[in-house]
Formats: C-alpha cells, sequence, structure tokens
C-alpha cells in the first residue's frame, strides 16, 4: 500500500519550482490556469457548481485514496466516475466527455467513511451537558419520552452531523426500538446507508437490569426482554434490504451483563435471520467482564463465540475490561472493534479505550462516533492523537511495545476494514465495481492544508476537522455538495432539532437536574 502520493516533489525540486511561476504541486492552478499540461483538464469543460442533477457524474479531486491491487493507494489528479450505485471509471487525469462533474481542487477525496458504532439521537441531547461529570441517564430517558416527530427531528440533526462530516455508513445501535424506527425514517429520506438496530434491552428497561445488586433481576426480566427481541426482529425483517439495499438492519444486544444465555440465543438466531450480524457492547468496562465471568465462567467475547454469535458480522465497541482471551476471539473470526475516542463525551474516555492493544493484537479496528460527537474525522484525529499519547505512556510504565497508531490505520479502520467486518467488499473502497460512497476533504486550505495538497494528504486529516469535508456522496447519491447539505434544508433541520432538544433541556431544569 502507498501513503505518498507517486509524483511528490523532491526537496530541491520544491526549491527549484517556488517561485511566482512555479508548476503547481498536484495539478493546482498557477497564475496561468490553463498549465496542466500532464492531465489537460482545463480544455475541458468547466466543473459544475450544482450538485448534478442525475446519478451519472465525475468526481475530480487533486488527490484520491483508491484501492488497487489489494490494497489503498493514493494518487493525484484522479477522477472518478459515477453511475446509478456504483463507480464505473477510476483513473488520473481526466475522463474525457461532457459529463456533469464535481469539482474537488484542493481536496483529498475517500471512500464514504464507516463508523462502527453510533447511538444517533442522543448526541445533541446530551453534548455540552456531562463533560463535567454528569450521567447521560436522564437527558436520554427524556428523550426516549418524545413523541415520533419530535425525536424524528433530533434524529436528522443528529444524522445530518455524520453525513457533514463524511461518514456515510452508520453501525446505528438506536438506544430503543422506537429510536431504531426514528432513525430508519429519516435515513430513507436522505439515502442513508445504515446498519440499524434497537439495543436490548431498550432506555426505558435497561438501568434497573444493568445497574442491579441482585441478578434476579436480570432472571426476572427474561420475558419482557425476549418480548423486545422479537418486536425487533419483526421491524428490522420488514425493513431489511429497503432504499436499494440501503438498510440492513443488524441485532443490538446491549452487553454480555445485561443478558441470560436464553435471551443471548434468541439475539444470535434472529440475527442469522437478517444476515447482517451482530452489533454490541463488548467488555465496555472491567465491571462488565467481571460479571460475565461470575455467571458464566468466561470473558465476554468467549462467551458470545460459545453461544455462536460470530457466525455473521460482528462489532464490539469500547473493549475497555478486554483480555487476551476477548482479543484473541475477535481477531479469530474477524470481528471488528470499534474504538471510540469521544464515548462518554468529549475529554471523558478518548486516552482510555484500548486502541493500540487492539492493533497490537491484529484485531480489525475501526472508529466509532458513540455519541455526543457526531464529528467523524474530529474522532479519527482523537484516536489517533489519545492512541499515541497511551501508548507511550504505557511503554514507558509497563515497558510494553504498544504500536504508535498512524493515521492511515485510523482511516483504513474507517474504510476497507470495516467493509471487510461487515463482509461488503462493495464497500470502504475507491475501485470500478464498488458502491459510490465518497467523500472529499479540503486538505489544503488554511488551517488543514499548506495552500497546496501535499505529498502525504492522509496527514492533513489530523488538522482537519468535519467542516474541511465539501462532498459526500452514498450510493450515488450526492448528500453534501461544496459543505452545504443538499438532501434537505439545513437551516431548517437545525431549527427542528433545537426546538425539540429544548424541551428535554426545560425538563432536566424544571427536575432540578442541573442543580446535582
Amino acid at each position: 500500500m502507498t501513503d505518498r502520493l507517486p509524483h511528490a516533489l523532491s526537496r530541491r525540486d520544491l526549491i527549484a519550482r517556488s517561485a511566482f511561476g512555479a508548476l503547481p504541486l498536484l495539478g493546482l492552478p498557477t497564475a496561468d490556469p490553463t498549465a496542466h499540461a500532464t492531465t489537460d483538464l482545463s480544455s475541458q469543460p468547466p466543473s459544475s457548481a450544482r450538485p448534478p442533477r442525475t446519478r451519472d457524474y465525475v468526481v475530480e479531486a487533486s488527490a484520491a485514496l483508491v484501492y488497487r491491487n489489494g490494497a489503498p493507494q493514493l494518487i493525484e489528479n484522479a477522477s472518478v466516475r459515477v453511475r446509478d450505485n456504483e463507480i464505473v471509471e477510476v483513473r488520473e487525469g481526466r475522463i474525457p466527455g461532457t459529463v456533469a462533474r464535481i469539482n474537488a481542487t484542493g481536496q483529498l477525496l475517500l471512500p464514504g467513511l464507516i463508523s462502527g458504532h453510533t447511538h444517533a439521537a442522543s448526541g445533541s441531547p446530551t453534548r455540552g451537558l456531562i463533560e463535567g461529570g454528569r450521567s447521560y441517564q436522564r437527558p436520554i430517558e427524556l428523550l426516549e419520552a418524545l413523541p415520533d416527530d419530535l425525536l424524528d427531528d433530533i434524529t436528522a440533526y443528529n444524522v445530518a452531523e455524520l453525513l457533514r462530516s463524511g461518514c456515510t455508513t452508520h453501525v446505528e445501535m438506536s438506544l430503543s426500538l422506537k429510536q431504531a424506527q426514528s432513525y430508519v425514517r429519516v435515513a430513507r429520506r436522505w439515502h442513508v446507508r445504515g446498519f440499524p438496530g434497537g439495543m436490548v434491552p431498550g432506555t426505558a428497561r435497561l438501568f434497573p437490569i444493568w445497574r442491579r445488586s441482585n441478578d434476579a433481576v436480570l432472571t426476572a426480566s427474561v420475558p419482557d426482554t425476549m418480548a423486545e427481541i422479537e418486536a425487533n426482529r419483526l421491524f428490522a425483517m420488514a425493513v431489511n434490504g429497503a432504499e436499494d439495499g440501503l438498510i440492513r438492519p443488524m441485532m443490538t444486544p446491549h452487553a454480555t451483563d445485561t443478558h441470560t444465555p436464553d435471551t443471548m440465543r434468541a439475539v444470535i438466531a434472529a440475527a442469522r435471520t437478517l444476515g447482517n450480524g451482530i452489533h454490541t457492547h463488548l467488555a465496555q468496562g472491567a465491571a462488565e467482564a467481571r460479571v460475565t465471568q461470575r455467571l458464566y465462567g468466561q470473558s465476554p467475547a468467549q462467551w458470545m463465540e460459545s453461544l455462536g454469535a460470530f457466525d455473521g458480522p460482528f462489532f464490539g465497541a469500547h473493549m475497555t475490561g478486554a483480555t487476551g482471551a476477548d482479543w484473541d476471539v475477535m481477531k479469530r473470526h474477524g470481528g471488528v472493534y470499534a474504538h471510540c475516542p469521544s464515548g462518554g463525551g468529549a475529554g471523558n474516555s478518548s486516552g482510555s479505550q484500548p486502541y493500540p492493544e487492539a492493533l497490537a493484537a491484529g484485531v480489525r479496528t475501526n472508529v466509532g462516533i458513540d455519541t455526543h460527537s457526531n464529528d467523524y474525522i474530529e474522532n479519527l484525529k482523537l484516536a489517533v492523537i489519545c492512541g499515541r499519547a497511551r501508548a507511550r505512556l504505557l511503554n514507558g510504565a509497563t515497558g510494553s511495545t504498544l504500536p504508535l497508531p498512524s493515521v492511515q490505520q485510523a482511516v483504513y479502520g474507517a474504510t476497507h476494514v470495516a467493509a471487510d467486518g461487515l463482509r461488503r467488499p462493495d464497500l470502504g473502497r475507491i475501485a470500478v465495481g464498488a458502491k459510490a460512497d465518497l467523500c472529499t476533504i479540503d486538505v489544503s486550505g488554511l488551517l488543514v492544508g499548506s495552500g497546496a495538497v501535499g505529498p502525504e494528504p492522509l496527514n492533513n486529516l489530523l488538522y482537519a476537522s468535519g467542516l474541511a469535508v465539501r462532498h459526500v456522496i452514498t450510493q450515488g447519491y450526492v448528500q453534501l455538495f461544496d459543505g452545504r447539505l443538499v438532501v434537505d434544508d439545513e437551516a431548517r433541520i437545525a431549527a427542528r432539532g433545537g426546538a425539540a432538544v429544548r424541551q428535554i433541556w426545560a425538563q432536566l431544569t424544571s427536575e432540578g437536574w442541573f442543580k446535582g
């Protein structure tokens, strides 16, 4: 795999070309806009200043991470032809013809990014409230109590944020069946690719089971949990494959310490029927690991393995309480660890999740959103920066030799690695025959770049955020164009989402929650 652009200038060449008449780096225009002799891009019709009217167009970017010969490779002056659902041509230089074009000059073209763990509706109702140590429990209980129209307004706000940051595929654990239904309503409207499921037990029942002091509570919960599993299965079956395959529900048990063998077997049976796999919190803390060992005599991943949970795609989030046995199970079955650097709110758990350990164990590793922050680019950056800090601290304190995570590993985990975990070789790649899921990120402008696309543009993502994302496409549908959401009215989404979340805040105020 190649992380450096093939024609990057040497130091001597760069100095020699640094006068006002210098040749452009990666095809960026100089004072003479016709100076594109190698690609002759400017001799063709100009790129569209508006979204293409059909799903037949070319994306032209200064650099792109394409997939060739079984590995990602950076190329410059990339052109990618989209027709309907798929990518039909990838090349360096301009694709001839009069087809509509999306101008991504100065931008890095990536496959659409995949979050391996989201709770979409819970982001905005909790953001800005929990960072000082408050629990998220009461805000999400009030979220669950909203009527469907207000819940949809909050879901739409959060899904819009995910799209705005280049995240086109969401492995979505909605916190209840009700929230999963809301997610699917929004996703279908905007052509979002989702692998959704309602968490079981859902928000309304979760906390007494999860935070129990007596296991009789878990035993008594079985009938209602079985009913929840069946309700989620029926909904999932009804929407499985909807919107030309964009909606592919998974089964989403909360965790191993909130299930019995009977309820988890029911989850696994439903997942086999759906064919899209299982998504769960796995060994998300030392408490879960202790309870699972006490109840079932195995670590969380071992117990799931013994029940057959790894027969299909498997995504496990957080894994803060994982042991070597858990990592071994995940690696053996190709499970995906979803590392969530902003899980628990900004700064609350970013350094405590075992991202370097997962990489060292050879486990497929993805960056997930969790909730609170929906900025996928920011979470990629946090994964690398906090992961390096964790590795250095542990290596210095214990003598371990954990790897320092790289931005390349984070991007690969967000694209083809996660796609392989979903058993979808048509996702997470810019290649002929892959689904046309794409995003472009400005890596040359102020605060992110240097006025030009550099020889290793993936590194510029460490200075970027979701606001640097310029275009987002899922299955050929343009959702973000030139930094503007085009699948819906952005101002209306914000106004409605804000009005709905203010109702939650008002109730919290009336309960004295902010004084606690």
